[in-house]
């Protein structure tokens, strides 16, 4: 197989269209769309979002030390990317694209009630990249819409929550299932 040597970029695709909500009051709640995103570490769980300074969001993020990861799927593609090109200073995103901010259980922002999977952060640490601060973030509470619990196995039925990805300015669903954490050493039963 032939390799075409490219510019460096940033191509660890695909990753997760998340809409994060921050504010700590109902007059300044905001929503910013947001792909550099990932898990950190599982034990204490701690997250990452990066954002540009320049963005509504990161001021508000900063200042209140709090923000909610919502993760997104097909019915909130829409809403997804309009928030992503729309400022807060210009609209109020949550009344614009009807979606309902709840005040997280432990943080003050809001969670977006439609989104399956709603993550709630505290900034641990604010680090300058370049183009983007990244803000590592402690999870203190996690919300997840019950229809989307397996009672039996206390797990999230991805699968069933239809979310979306991100890849190299697309928007896509996720597929179906292929296999599951060491699928491939297990015992044959």
């Amino acid at each position: 197989m032939s390799k075409v040597h490219w510019k460096p970029g940033t191509l660890i695709y695909p990753l997760p269209a998340a809409l994060i909500s921050c504010g700590n009051s109902l007059e300044n709640y905001n929503l910013l769309t947001v792909s550099w995103m990932g898990t950190i570490c599982s034990n204490p769980p701690m997250c990452y979002i990066s954002i540009r300074k320049e963005r509504h969001s990161y001021n508000l993020i900063r200042e209140s030390g709090e923000f909610v990861i919502n993760l997104t799927n097909e019915d909130m593609a829409f809403a997804t990317d309009w928030c992503g090109v729309k400022s807060g200073k210009d609209f109020n995103k949550f009344a614009e694209m009807k979606l309902t901010p709840v005040k997280g259980e432990l943080v003050n922002a809001p969670i977006v009630n439609e989104s399956p999977l709603c993550i709630e952060c505290k900034v641990k640490e604010i680090i300058p990249l370049g183009s983007h601060d990244m803000f590592i973030a402690n999870v203190v509470n996690v919300q997840a819409d019950s229809e989307y619990i397996d009672p039996e196995t206390d797990t999230f039925k991805l699968s069933e929550a239809k979310l979306i990805a991100y890849s190299h300015g697309h928007y896509y669903k996720l597929g179906e299932e292929i296999g599951k954490f060491g699928w491939t050493v297990q015992k044959k039963k």
